[in-house]
């Protein structure tokens, strides 16, 4: 069956779609049904089912004989250390480690904190959470102490599992002080605290609330997995919220492994013995669901690198990393692929090593522009697919799902809409559009499993975050259109949608035309404050490596091409050179602190910023610029 007959299928019979799919998980009680509906809007899937994630991700697989397979290789290009840890190693170091938290009195339903880097301690530390049916919450290495106290506060963990420190090219980052820090700010203290120490730096441990990852876990014997309900929070996953308050995602037990268990089959076709990258971080959902779970669920060898895509030792460490690991499906996101494309225009790297395993490279995290894709396509050789979703859905939205079949890649789109998602796109008034029109892109309810439920202890907004602009639907906050053939388009954020002289224009269409520039290696878009027309856009460009076009030229060339391409409405003079571009960690550009410091407006300090500095670099070059 090809994805059409699929997802046509799914659309006449959901619960016996999602029935059929539960199928894939080791079930301690099978529920009675999929979908829990009797408190619309809220829902819930396989509700009375009883299950374990672990057991899934793990245990079934050494009883299925395949313990001596590699569960997780580690690769860390900064401290040079490789390590292969088999199905059968991973169940006993879990085991333990679940123990040890069992004997200080870390139950079902209690809350975990882990506060860790890169490295194999932070994947087990999850598993063992689940093990127990506790619910663990990552956040992400090297967060300020601020953030990680109001994550403290919110969650209210008995026990924090940390490491020392984090490793970054050139520095170590210091997480026990920043822990000990975030600790006295929070009201809600943690019982205690196992550090894993790094030979890199050894932290100083408190008397009484410390312990060491190893002499934590002395004498524990490994303990069984704890049945869930199908319903029971596997882990709550913080996400930045506009108020300054992070929302905390709540994903169910059951839901989560039923989708990421078709996810990895049928759009990324992996199965069981497959070797599965995604260059991610553990603190992120792409981390918690296809650098942890999904890989190990379908029984797939998944890696845990410590690096970067450039500088780690250079921007050739992806391909060797594939090309050592003979990985199958590689997942990161567009900003690193543009990272490489702009220390390597032509590729050389690329052909230094032996990808011949590569089946495809998948993109998503922000929008994947056409130039980047086709970059890839030419010097990879291999289908790359951008796929579409978010923190609070947890898998794909919109995919092209090789494991049924492979759909014509269409540049700009990632592809159509998985089963489970009836993703339409509607006006300000929540009328569906006609095909073509940008609008704002909701998904009809209930969603699929593997989706939020609700936010931690804050039901009500939940519901007014994404529930209530439209109803009966859930709001995804992007702008976009559907083509004539049913593929997406994800054109910006709804923010980012900009309003020149009365007409709507996308940011994420001026940057696709700005990325065609041969000089381009990045650039953002951005609406500023315009008294004539409410808002103009500004151009913000980096330059390829060896770039030798003289600015000025450059700017020209931009501004002609966008006239040509989108027309005279969209008004777009200004562009500007910079060095680099504001980002988040997880590689997202912050355009919306760009366009306040464009309009001079106070702004926060994004918490999730990967390097302050650079703030204070694009208000010095926007000061070269006559701004509207």
């Amino acid at each position: 069956m090809g994805y059409q007959d699929i997802y046509a299928g799914w659309k006449a019979d959901p619960e016996a779609f999602w029935m059929k799919a539960a199928e894939a998980i080791d079930w301690v009680k099978p529920p009675s049904k999929a979908l829990f509906d009797e408190n619309a809007p809220i829902y819930e899937w396989f509700s009375d089912g009883l299950v374990n994630t672990c057991w899934n991700a793990v245990d079934r697989h050494v009883e299925a004989g395949r313990g001596d397979q590699i569960a997780i290789y580690h690769d860390s290009p900064i401290t040079n250390a490789t390590k292969g840890i088999t199905f059968s190693e991973l169940k006993t170091r879990v085991g333990t480690l679940a123990g040890a938290l069992r004997a200080r009195g870390v139950e079902k339903g209690d809350r975990v904190i882990i506060y860790m880097p890169m490295i194999p301690q932070a994947i087990e530390a999850m598993l063992a959470c689940a093990r127990l049916g506790a619910i663990h919450s990552v956040v992400f290495g090297g967060f300020a102490a601020n953030e990680l106290a109001v994550r403290i506060d919110d969650a209210q963990p008995k026990a924090i599992i940390a490491a020392s420190a984090g490793l970054e090219p050139g520095r170590v980052v210091h997480y026990k002080p920043l822990l000990d820090q975030a600790i006295e700010l929070a009201s809600h203290k943690p019982e205690f605290c196992v550090i894993f120490q790094r030979e890199e730096e050894v932290a100083k441990l408190i008397e009484g609330r410390d312990f060491n990852w190893y002499g934590f876990q002395y004498g524990i014997k490994p303990v069984d997995c704890v049945p869930v309900e199908g319903n029971h929070p596997a882990y709550i996953l913080y996400t930045s919220g506009t108020t300054g308050q992070p929302k905390g995602v709540v994903r169910p037990t059951a839901g989560h492994l039923v989708a990421l268990a078709w996810s990895m089959e049928n759009i990324y076709k992996i199965g069981p013995g497959d070797r599965f990258w995604a260059a991610s971080d553990v603190g992120w959902v792409v981390g918690h669901s296809y650098i942890c779970y999904g890989p190990l669920i379908a029984g797939a060898q998944t890696v845990v690198f410590e690096g970067k895509p450039i500088g780690t030792p250079h921007a050739g460490v992806f391909w060797r990393t594939i090309q050592n690991n003979r990985i199958k499906s590689f997942f990161t996101a567009p900003t690193a692929i543009r990272a490489i494309r702009r220390e390597d225009p032509d590729g050389e790297y690329i052909r230094r090593y032996k990808l011949h395993d590569l089946q495809a490279l998948f993109l998503a995290g922000e929008r994947a522009d056409p130039e980047t894709i086709a970059w890839a396509q030419k010097h990879l050789g291999v289908p790359v697919i951008d796929h579409w979703w978010q923190t609070e859905t947890g898998w794909a939205i919109a995919a092209n799902p090789i494991g049924i079949e492979e759909l014509p890649v269409k540049l700009g789109s990632p592809t159509v809409p998985m089963p489970g998602y009836d993703v339409q796109v509607l006006d300000e008034g929540g009328n569906p559009v006609p095909a073509g029109t940008l609008g704002a892109i909701a998904i009809k309810l209930p969603l699929p499993p593997g989706t939020l439920a609700t936010l931690w202890n804050a039901e009500d907004r939940y519901r007014k975050s994404y529930l209530s602009h439209f109803p009966g639907y859930y709001e995804t906050g992007d702008a976009g259109y559907l083509d004539e053939d049913g593929y997406l388009y994800i054109m910006a954020r709804t923010d980012d949608v900009i309003n020149v002289a009365g007409h709507r224009l996308s940011t994420g269409a001026m940057e696709e035309v700005l990325a065609r520039h041969p000089d381009v290696a990045e650039c953002a878009v951005i609406g500023i404050s315009d008294q004539l027309k409410g808002q103009s856009p500004l151009g913000f460009l980096c330059l390829k490596k060896g770039s030798t076009t003289p600015p000025e030229q450059v700017l020209r060339d931009v501004v002609r091409m966008v006239r040509d391409d989108i027309g005279p409405v969209a008004a777009f003079k200004l562009a500007v050179i910079v060095d680099r571009l504001p980002k988040t960690r997880s590689g997202k550009i912050l355009r919306a602190t760009m366009a306040k410091i464009a309009d001079g407006e106070d702004y926060k300090m994004p918490a999730t910023i990967e390097d302050p500095a650079v703030l204070d670099e694009i208000a010095a070059h926007l000061k070269q610029v006559t701004l509207a």
